[in-house]
């Protein structure tokens, strides 16, 4: 059981963490990039209340109550890539009110600075951080953890009881608080070996999130919400009023990055996820203007047009890996006989921000595309754990990071507008 000191103490901690007119402010960005280590410092959840949670991670045991590890922590390189933030979150929302409300767009004052984020030209980085973002999926004494040193320090395990269905993932920061990892699980589903508490929420997200109009597949399908106008017309006010009320994770994932930035001030914050976790930390890294790398992640573009995100004049620190065989990532796991379907996922999107890293296992590995290579251990066991030959046939240690097509079209059978 958690002590009371940690309940006491948070219940009156968080409710001012965060404060909206705050600056977001960073570490000054080094002339060079270093190699940083990181070591697992929190888990993250939410409360039955909705209330954002940390669960520190003590490198001594506690009254009994913590499995006491040794951690030798997880090594990346980095490189300074260019990042676009604005002064404060309250002109984030400001803009994003008057987008959804008004339809006006805001003249925004991007500030670019160079900031240190993670080598993904680096094979070796891009495995660590998918086995960090694999692990959070898991508590550290879980079959599957993987850890990166001899040993590995796990606290308490609260927001991960069994019958906890919120946003999970892990916190990890070098020894000196200057680089701090935001881990975020991705949809536990069932079909995929997965399940457990999360996948009711995590299944709401994804059709939210990532269908063209409320899950409504075809006459079979109950809508996750209620914009379908007939046919193929869809209430585009709608859809954005239901990602506002019910779509949870994204707001729980704002809360959650100003309380890491009240506690960490100074550092600079990367954001990882796998699948939904990844398509969540891409909008929150085009949110606050911080480097993320995602795994096999939805294509997110238009959940940040539907959610009214502001747009910096660049997403290049946005980067999302994944491989041919992957028809959720690809953006081809749909239509009513598709495996996503038949289980009930509504996965229409198909165009990414940023920029993408994609493997071609299809043509190089005879892979079949199928919804069971989207899991993350495929990506680490055998996309990333070895040498990637046609890269390094052009000198490169992984495939080049590129923009998706500007002319990425998604939902084209739809039409979107005010039918009310």
């Amino acid at each position: 059981m958690l002590p009371s000191l940690f309940f006491n103490l948070f219940n009156s901690l968080f409710p001012i963490f965060y404060d909206p007119n705050r600056s977001i402010t960073r570490a000054a960005a080094p002339t060079a990039a270093p190699r940083l280590t990181f070591q697992l410092r929190h888990l993250h959840a939410v409360s039955e209340h909705g209330r954002v949670l940390f669960s520190d991670i003590d490198q001594t045991s506690y009254a009994g109550n913590f499995t006491t590890y040794r951690s030798e922590g997880y090594t990346v390189d980095t490189r300074l890539l260019p990042s676009y933030r604005l002064p404060s979150f309250e002109t984030v929302r400001n803009a994003r009110y008057r987008s959804m409300k008004f339809g006006q767009s805001t003249l925004l004052d991007w500030a670019e600075e160079e900031i240190v984020g993670p080598d993904t030209e680096s094979r070796e980085t891009l495995l660590v951080l998918a086995k960090m973002t694999s692990n959070a999926y898991l508590q550290p004494d879980d079959k599957g953890w993987y850890p990166l040193g001899k040993n590995w320090t796990a606290g308490y395990d609260f927001g991960w009881e069994p019958d906890a269905d919120g946003f999970r993932g892990h916190v990890f920061t070098t020894p000196d608080n200057s680089t701090i990892v935001l881990s975020i699980k991705g949809t536990s589903a069932g079909f995929l070996g997965g399940g457990g508490p999360t996948a009711k929420k995590d299944k709401l997200n994804d059709n939210l999130l990532f269908s063209c109009c409320c899950a409504k597949v075809d006459w079979s399908w109950t809508p996750v919400c209620d914009c379908h106008r007939g046919g193929w017309k869809c209430s585009q006010d709608c859809l954005e009023d239901s990602l506002i009320t019910e779509s949870l994770f994204y707001q729980i994932g704002t809360n959650l990055y100003n309380n890491l930035s009240y506690i960490y001030p100074k550092s600079d914050i990367w954001i990882i996820g796998h699948s939904l976790g990844g398509a969540l930390a891409s909008l929150l890294g085009v949110t606050f203007g911080v480097p993320v790398v995602t795994f096999e992640s939805p294509g997110d573009r238009m959940a940040s047009g539907r959610l009214h995100l502001p747009s910096p004049p660049s997403t290049h620190h946005v980067t999302h890996v994944y491989h041919t065989a992957d028809p959720v990532a690809m953006g081809t796991c749909n239509g009513v006989l598709s495996s996503c379907s038949l289980a009930g996922y509504a996965m229409e999107s198909r165009c990414h921000l940023g920029k993408t890293v994609v493997y071609d296992t299809v043509s190089n590995l005879s892979w079949r595309v199928d919804v069971r290579n989207h899991p993350i251990a495929n990506m680490i066991e055998t996309v990333l754990a070895d040498p990637w030959p046609p890269a390094e046939e052009l000198g490169r240690e992984v495939p080049e990071a590129v923009p998706q097509d500007d002319d990425c079209i998604e939902c084209y059978s739809w039409e979107f507008g005010d039918f009310d």
